[in-house]
């Protein structure tokens, strides 16, 4: 009982934030906030599920895109941001599958690994439960891109969210299946994404139901935070660079059954991306909104610090990485009909 009444609490608390913050542009840190691309050039009905790289060239955003989410027409959309504006969007990879029946796509994620081109990795298939992973690389940072290319069986690539390289150059890729519950995983690789090694699941989806971890970087260990049903942000930790975890167990953020991100910053403070709504009693507390940025020392005491959107609607499935000008981008649905891109300087959030 006492959890649920500090998701109320929770709840409340980001409600009564949202309608406080008139001015969003006006917050400190907050530098600015623009779409991808506009209301009268979007290319498709409905669009979800963004994510943003740096490369050298400047960002690059993809997002899954067509006329609903599960139709067939749904592809994998790329654009550009050059030289500060950012280009037509354009489709790079569908569903067609080998048998001639064409899939919808699915959470696109960009990772540019150390010494190494552009990945672009996707999901393809009916439905979560039943799709298979898939990537391509680009060595023009994303103006063309390789044939795609099936991911071994049981790997799906990263889920949702951007995986992490060590600095002895191994790549955590965080992932997740549906098929038998909700179920976090990882996928280890030590020669740049060339094989994989399948780590869990590390829960049994069904004490805490978790998908789509996000990954951030401690001194001496690692942390995931997940998605989850149970009306709070999940986390576990690893101290042996990802090949096993601790048991899940909720930090002081609510999740109302939403997707997150979260990055590790230069200054080694961790930042948050996620809908401040839960879930109470095992019903809804809320929607996917408002929109938050909260941050931690620690990775387990959060605060929230900025409000991206507090209006109704659906603002949801954050991406966020750190540029190395030292300034925070995040991408996100807006409505499912555009992808915003906002910037923040976090050396101005205290």
């Amino acid at each position: 009982m006492k959890f649920y009444i500090f998701l109320f609490l929770s709840f409340c608390l980001g409600i009564l934030t949202a309608q406080t913050k008139d001015n969003i542009s006006s917050q400190t840190g907050y530098v600015k906030g623009e779409f991808v691309f506009s209301p009268e050039e979007k290319p498709t009905p409905q669009c979800h599920a963004s994510t943003i790289e740096y490369t050298t060239d400047g960002f690059i955003a993809s997002w899954f895109a067509g006329t609903e989410e599960k139709n067939p027409d749904v592809g994998i959309w790329v654009s550009r941001n050059v030289n500060g504006k950012w280009t037509k969007p354009v489709e790079v990879a569908n569903g067609i599958w080998k048998d001639g029946k064409r899939y919808p796509c699915w959470n696109p994620v960009l990772f540019k690994p150390a010494g190494a081109p552009l990945m672009l990795f996707y999901k393809v298939g009916p439905d979560p439960v039943d799709w298979w992973g898939l990537y391509m690389t680009s060595n023009d940072n994303g103006i063309t891109w390789s044939k795609p290319v099936e991911l071994p069986k049981n790997i799906l690539g990263p889920i949702k969210n951007k995986p992490v390289q060590l600095s002895d150059k191994t790549i955590i890729s965080p992932t997740s299946t549906e098929n038998d519950g909700w179920k976090v995983c990882m996928e280890i690789s030590s020669d740049t994404g060339k094989t994989w090694k399948l780590i869990g699941p590390i829960n049994d989806g069904k004490t805490y139901s978790a998908i789509q971890p996000t990954v951030l970087i401690h001194k001496n260990a690692l942390e995931i935070l997940c998605r989850s049903k149970q009306g709070s942000i999940l986390q576990s930790w690893s101290k042996d660079n990802g090949k096993s975890w601790s048991e899940l167990s909720p930090i002081n953020l609510p999740n109302p059954n939403s997707g997150i991100d979260a990055v590790t910053m230069k200054d080694g403070r961790h930042l948050l991306v996620y809908n401040h709504t839960g879930m109470i009693e095992g019903k809804w507390g809320g929607l996917r909104y408002p929109l938050n940025v909260a941050i931690s020392d620690d990775g387990i005491f959060w605060k929230s610090v900025l409000v991206l959107e507090t209006e109704p609607g659906e603002y949801s499935y954050p991406a966020v990485i750190q540029s190395p000008d030292g300034l925070i981008h995040i991408t996100y649905t807006f409505q499912r009909e555009l992808i915003k891109h906002v910037v923040l300087d976090p050396s101005l959030i205290k």
